[in-house]
């Protein structure tokens, strides 16, 4: 809901955060909130895109705790990527080499599912979000996704996964070149979140970046990303 405005109260509990710690912040600039007759109301997208940005810097054990409060319904038990993401979403090599045709082959390979109800739409919000800021990362990983959920495009949320067999310039910090791409398609914001939580902790667990790298293929490819993901919930 693009145009949905949360008070305070709701924020705080949306964030799983003390309501007065976040006061704080937001008088302080640091969270986006606009005042309304003397009150703080803070909309739906901008604090999705703060939270996306926060969570870049977050630890393992603060990913998951956002991955777990923000749980959607098509997640609700065991693990939001594996809930979303289907062997037949998985691409290795990914035949692209610009950025835009990167985002137009992962849209391709969504779309094998038959929930991706209107391509162009998706990849119109991929690319915009792209341009007001890169889902990049220095390690070579980009995770592009619409700016808000798009639920009329989708029949259901996924993930595709691919993968160049060289880097392309995607826009992440200093330059560095992009080979590994999780595209995020997401009916409602709360699975959205706790998707990107979710990948943030994978990509985080040593040795998985550096295994996906060395998968030849896309059966491979899936069986490394089910393993590690499974490996998240062992004890």
């Amino acid at each position: 809901m693009p145009h949905q405005f949360l008070s305070l109260d709701e924020l705080a509990t949306q964030l799983g955060r003390d309501k007065r710690e976040l006061e704080k912040l937001v008088n302080r600039g640091r969270i986006p909130g606009h005042r309304v007759e003397g009150v703080w109301r803070f909309h739906s997208a901008e604090i999705r895109m703060w939270l996306e940005q926060e969570m870049r810097g977050f630890n393992t054990a603060e990913l998951a705790a956002v991955e777990e409060l923000q749980r959607g319904a098509q997640t609700p038990d065991g693990s939001p990527l594996a809930a979303v993401l289907q062997r037949e979403t998985v691409q290795v090599p990914l035949e692209a080499r610009t950025r835009r045709s990167v985002l137009e082959s992962l849209v391709e390979v969504a779309g094998r599912t038959w929930q991706v109800w209107e391509p162009a739409l998706l990849l119109t919000a991929i690319l915009e979000r792209e341009a007001v800021m890169s889902t990049g990362f220095e390690s070579g990983v980009a995770i592009p996704h619409p700016r808000n959920p798009l639920s009329s495009a989708l029949g259901a949320s996924l993930v595709a996964y691919g993968r160049t067999f060289s880097g392309i310039p995607f826009g992440a910090p200093k330059r560095a070149l992009t080979d590994i791409f999780f595209l995020v398609l997401c009916r409602d914001s709360k699975t959205h979140l706790s998707v990107l939580a979710r990948l943030g902790r994978l990509l985080q667990a040593p040795g998985f970046l550096d295994e996906l790298r060395n998968a030849p293929d896309s059966a491979t490819s899936y069986a490394v990303i089910s393993a590690a993901d499974a490996k998240l919930d062992s004890p």
